[in-house]
């Protein structure tokens, strides 16, 4: 992933047979929040059908069925995917390593499932022993610096958080929404002790890996996303070939989603260079 700028594809079959497996981010990939992208999803039912595995990956912080059963609402296929990996996955791990200890969950409502069937305690911001944040209360009108207030008094309490979902923004539809680790960036940043359970960290590819049948060398792996702070990094410390789209949650960084401005995206690569970029995933 790195060396001279890589090729701009328009069609995914051109680099597919170079791959055993591929490790696809979900949000901004295969649906947008609301809706899933019919040509991106038949792109990786034909990779299936060509004998490749597809793991999705995605940071959403539920539970894999929480998840499925999300996607299926959005119209994405189950012949698009072998299985699917969540940071809510790496989530509940940890949740498990810390037996005994309370928690103030900082995120909607509908995370909760996150916590389904384990055996945790539940206390306020000012007694609780640590944090799980799974998002922004109201991700429609809020931002990190709503909860500053409150990481004040946690980095007061040297209180540890655990991020369920490292994404900073995601689509929904056209627009973009912050995530839990636009709150976790900020904690960080004020001092406070942070653990991330998804992309682009270890854990979650090594769960990911593991559901592959015959466990294929990275060399034959290809991770395909449109982050590069989670998505590209992750690929790059796996190392495996990555696969960037342009009309995802950068689609304004660059140019123009369909004509990006290579020295833009040469600057941004930082010398991570993909294998390839495509605007949308087409086969």
């Amino acid at each position: 992933m790195s060396g001279a700028f890589p090729p701009i594809l328009t069609h995914f079959a051109e680099l597919a047979g170079n791959y055993d497996a591929v490790l696809s981010d979900v949000w901004g990939v295969v649906h947008n929040g609301l809706n899933a992208f019919p040509e991106a999803c038949e792109a990786l039912a034909k990779f299936r059908a060509k004998g490749g595995q597809v793991v999705l990956i995605t940071n959403a912080p539920r539970p894999r069925e929480a998840v499925i059963k999300q996607i299926d609402g959005f119209g994405v296929p189950r012949e698009a995917y072998d299985d699917i990996v969540s940071s809510g996955d790496v989530t509940r791990a940890v949740i498990k390593s810390r037996p005994g200890q309370t928690i103030y969950h900082l995120g909607p409502p509908r995370d909760k499932p996150i916590f389904a069937g384990l055996d945790v305690e539940f206390a306020p911001l000012d007694r609780a022993d640590y944090i799980v944040c799974s998002g922004l209360e109201n991700d429609e009108v809020e931002t990190a610096e709503d909860y500053r207030e409150r990481l004040e008094q946690m980095l007061a309490r040297n209180q540890f958080m655990l991020c369920g979902n490292p994404d900073v923004v995601v689509e929904r539809g056209p627009r973009l929404v912050y995530c839990a680790g636009a709150i976790a960036d900020l904690y960080k940043s004020m001092g406070g002790e942070v653990l991330y359970a998804g992309k682009p960290y270890r854990p979650i590819y090594d769960l990911a890996i593991a559901r592959l049948n015959g466990r294929p060398p990275l060399d034959r792996m290809l991770a395909v996303g449109d982050s590069l702070r989670t998505d590209l990094a992750g690929a790059n410390a796996l190392g495996v070939d990555f696969l960037f789209l342009t009309a995802g949650i950068h689609a304004g960084d660059f140019g123009t989603p369909d004509n990006p401005d290579s020295a833009a995206l040469q600057q941004a690569f930082a010398g991570r260079m993909p294998k390839a970029i495509m605007q949308q995933l087409t086969w």
